[in-house]
């Protein structure tokens, strides 16, 4: 099959993709074979690129976590599965089902989780794995456009996980939701907050004043730089951008006794983001 391969994280070379011929995988015990329909591009994936997260992850790899696919072959221990149905893979790919975390609900927790396109091979390929328990079923026909489908296996899922942490400060204070970055995941949040009853401010880098059109022209009731006061201070703040200096600016920002809830899989620490801030604008 062809895939798109790390070999090397990016400072060490201008193409850290490579498309070339790999052996089919093999489904074993509670495996799927999936042929992949869509896999869509995460800002995740570019941290692996740029070599911004654990150094510990093997080479080679096959990055992608939010895959759109059709079962081709099932391994033993894949019961209510059958070749043709079409499934989404995300980003949590298996967890060790014993530790404390995973006892209570919190898989995404376990020591022992193994990530889509980061720990394990991902969609970046014409075939995958992935654990039957991990799956979500798409129905038994592939959508029109598995493409449309495949950000919300990722963008769509910790974004919307995020606002459920976020909800009962909203509905007990009645302020706004402040979102700060506008990728996919703030589209997508953007419209479920309204389609809910709540105003939404917008926070991207200061100047970026595309990007706040955008959100505005969306159904954004304001928006401005992360440097900005918005009119109303917020009762909930969700960070989706991956500069962890936004933290304490969330925090400073929301009304009192409201939520901020961090959605993004990787961060940078405050350090990190304050060294940073004069070239990247936060």
């Amino acid at each position: 099959m062809l895939a798109m391969v790390l070999e090397r994280i990016r400072p060490r070379t201008a193409r850290p993709l490579e498309l070339r011929e790999v052996p089919d995988p093999v489904p074993g015990q509670g495996e799927l074979l999936l042929r992949v329909l869509a896999c869509a591009v995460c800002r995740t994936d570019l941290h692996l690129v740029d070599g911004e997260l654990d150094p510990w992850v093997p080479l080679p790899r096959i990055p992608g976590h939010h895959v759109v696919a059709m079962v081709v072959a099932t391994g033993p221990g894949c019961a209510g599965f059958a070749a043709g149905d079409c499934i989404g893979v995300a980003w949590l790919g298996a967890t060790c089902d014993g530790c404390p975390f995973c006892r209570s609900g919190r898989e995404n927790l376990c020591t022992g989780a193994v990530f889509t396109g980061y720990t394990a091979d991902g969609g970046y390929a014409e075939l995958m794995l992935a654990r039957a328990g991990y799956v979500f079923s798409l129905g038994a026909a592939a959508p029109a456009d598995p493409a449309v489908v495949a950000p919300l296996l990722c963008a769509g899922m910790i974004g919307y996980r995020a606002y459920r942490k976020a909800r009962p400060a909203l509905n007990a204070g009645g302020g706004p939701l402040a979102l700060y970055g506008f990728g996919s995941a703030a589209r997508l949040l953007l419209a479920v907050a309204r389609a809910d009853g709540h105003a939404v401010y917008v926070h991207t880098r200061p100047g970026d004043l595309r990007k706040q059109e955008q959100a505005r022209a969306a159904g954004a009731a304001w928006a401005g730089g992360s440097d900005a006061a918005p009119p109303q201070r917020p009762a909930a703040a969700i960070i989706l951008a991956p500069a962890g200096g936004l933290v304490p600016a969330a925090l400073a920002a929301a009304e009192r006794g409201g939520t901020v809830a961090c959605a993004g899989i990787h961060m940078s620490d405050k350090r990190t983001a304050v060294r940073r801030k004069r070239k990247t604008a936060i």
